[in-house]
Formats: structure tokens, C-alpha cells, sequence
């Protein structure tokens, strides 16, 4: 059975500060940028923050309570949810650190002259996938609002013309009766 591991910052920073050495030099590489954990707190059961590299800025999602950690293979996906939506989470294993699961914000990360605003964007994003107000608004349905054609149209713009050719009472009129007779008669 797996046991907690505590805050995986100072792991991950080692961890990638290691990786980020053998990658110098390659053209995903920002100069500019360090490897820094960013923001790790616990989240349900799981450590969650942000990892910023010289090649990428990802969410990062750790084990901590070994009952809420649901393994996932290398390469395979999970979606979280988030007040601010679901986040699509990759699994990720390395034999420093076990394993963990990933989120990519940014890659490559040529966009950040420093690693300031870096380290600014990822503690934004972190907080803001706690922030309902950025969650995407669903698409509503489709629908058609045409006017049919022919004596049989049963569209919402069809049922409220037909309504609309009869006298209307002020008790219809109060329950909607003018765009269909779909509703019951008790209220």
C-alpha cells in the first residue's frame, strides 16, 4: 500500500532541475525560465499545483491520501473536475518522484521573457480552476425557431402564430397557454 508522501515541491523542483540540465541547449528550451513547484496544496486526497520548466508550464497532481490517489498508466488520460470545468490529466511516471499526473498549461514556454511572469501565470492559473466564474458556459441546444410550413407545423414559432389567431384569456395569457396547450390546467 502506498503511504502519503507530504508536499511534493521540493521532489518535483529536484526532479525536473535535474532533466532541465540534459535538456540545455535544445530549442524547446527557454533560457530565461527555471524549474519552480508552484502553489502545492492539498486537493481531495491529492497534492496540486503548478510546475513551471524551461519548457513547460503544467498542473500537477501528486498522491497524498493513498485511498484518493487512482493510479493512472503512463501516456493514459483522466478528467478532473474543477468549479472552473474538467481538466484532461495525463499520467506520468518517473523513478525519483513515482507516480504523478500532468496537465499542460503551456509548451513551449517562449511566450515568458522571464521567469517573474512565469511564476505570476501559474499562480494565476491555479487559482483560477477554483474560480466558477471561469468555467466555460454550455452550448445550448440547438433550436429551430423557423416558421413551418403547411397546415401541420408544430415548431414553438408555429404553436404561438396559431395561439396568437385565437382570444387569448387573461388566466392563458398568465400561464403561457399562447405557445402550446402542453401545460397542465391546475395552476
Amino acid at each position: 500500500m502506498m503511504a502519503a508522501m507530504g508536499d511534493p515541491s521540493a521532489r518535483l523542483t529536484a526532479a525536473f532541475r535535474d532533466a532541465a540540465q540534459r535538456m540545455r541547449g535544445l530549442p524547446i528550451v527557454n533560457p530565461a525560465l527555471d524549474v519552480e513547484a508552484v502553489g502545492f496544496a492539498r486537493w481531495e486526497g491529492r497534492w496540486l499545483g503548478v510546475l513551471v520548466t524551461p519548457w513547460c508550464v503544467n498542473l500537477v497532481l501528486c498522491p497524498d491520501d493513498p485511498a484518493a490517489w487512482r493510479p493512472l498508466a503512463a501516456g493514459a488520460k483522466r478528467r478532473y473536475r474543477f468549479p472552473a470545468g474538467e481538466y484532461e490529466f495525463v499520467g506520468a511516471h518517473d523513478a525519483a518522484l513515482g507516480e504523478y499526473q500532468v496537465c499542460s498549461l503551456f509548451s513551449p514556454v517562449h511566450e515568458f521573457t522571464d521567469h517573474a511572469t512565469a511564476r505570476l501565470v501559474a499562480e494565476l492559473a491555479r487559482d483560477a480552476l477554483f474560480d466558477p466564474a471561469h468555467a466555460e458556459v454550455p452550448a445550448l441546444p440547438g433550436v429551430n425557431l423557423a416558421p413551418g410550413t403547411g397546415a401541420g407545423a408544430t415548431g414553438p414559432l408555429a404553436r404561438l402564430e396559431a395561439g396568437m389567431a385565437t382570444p387569448l384569456s387573461k388566466r392563458a395569457f398568465l400561464h403561457a397557454r399562447f405557445v402550446g396547450g402542453d401545460r397542465d390546467d391546475r395552476g
